[in-house]
C-alpha cells in the first residue's frame, strides 16, 4: 500500500476512511505475527507471562489454509470468580496479510460481545475505533515483552516454564 500524507491525520494515526481502515489490518497482521511468529506450531491455548504484568491469554478458534481465528485476552479475578477482558476474536487473512477485529466483549461474567461483527453491521468508523484499539492493544502487549514463542509459553495447566529470554523482533509503533 502506497500511504501519502492524505492518509494520515496526525502523528502517522490513519484516517478514518477505507485506506486508513485497510492500514489498520496490515499493522495489525504484522503486529499479531511478531505477537505470534510461529503460529502454525502454536498449541490451540497458550499463555504469555511476564514479571509484573498481567498474563495474556492466547486461543486459536479455527485453523484454515488461507485464514486463522484467534482470541485474545486477559483474565481479571474477583469475588465473584474471572473474566476475560477484552476478550478480542481477531481473523488474519494470511494471503492478503490483514487482521481484523470480528468481535470484542467487555462486560463481566459469560462472553457478550460488544462488538460482533459477523451478526450485525457497522459503520466504516465504527470498525476503525475498534480495530485502532487493537492495534494499540498489540503494541501495548509488544512493548511490555509478551511473545508466544516456543520456551516462552505457558500452557494453561502450567506445563512449560517461561524463560527469560528476549526476542529481537522489533515493536513498530
Amino acid at each position: 500500500m502506497r500511504c501519502t500524507e492524505r492518509h494520515f491525520l496526525q502523528n502517522g494515526i490513519p484516517a478514518r476512511n477505507f485506506a486508513g481502515l485497510m492500514e489498520l489490518y496490515e499493522c495489525t497482521y504484522i503486529r499479531l505475527r511478531n505477537l505470534v511468529p510461529e503460529l502454525d506450531n502454536m498449541p490451540d491455548h497458550v499463555v504469555s507471562r511476564i514479571d509484573g504484568v498481567l498474563d495474556l491469554h492466547l486461543r486459536i478458534v479455527e485453523r484454515c489454509k488461507f485464514t486463522t481465528t484467534l482470541n485474545l485476552t486477559y483474565y481479571f479475578h474477583d469475588d465473584d470468580g474471572s473474566f476475560p477482558a477484552p476478550d478480542m476474536q481477531v481473523r488474519m487473512y494470511h494471503d492478503a496479510q490483514v487482521g481484523e477485529v470480528i468481535s470484542c466483549g467487555r462486560r463481566r461474567g459469560v462472553r457478550h460481545a460488544v462488538y460482533n461483527r459477523m451478526f450485525n453491521t457497522y459503520t466504516l468508523s465504527e470498525k476503525w475505533r475498534m480495530n485502532r484499539f487493537l492495534q494499540k492493544w498489540l503494541g501495548y502487549c509488544l512493548m511490555q515483552g509478551h511473545r508466544f514463542i516456543p520456551g516462552r509459553i505457558t500452557l494453561p495447566d502450567g506445563s512449560v516454564s517461561v524463560s527469560s529470554e528476549i526476542s529481537l523482533l522489533s515493536v513498530e509503533s
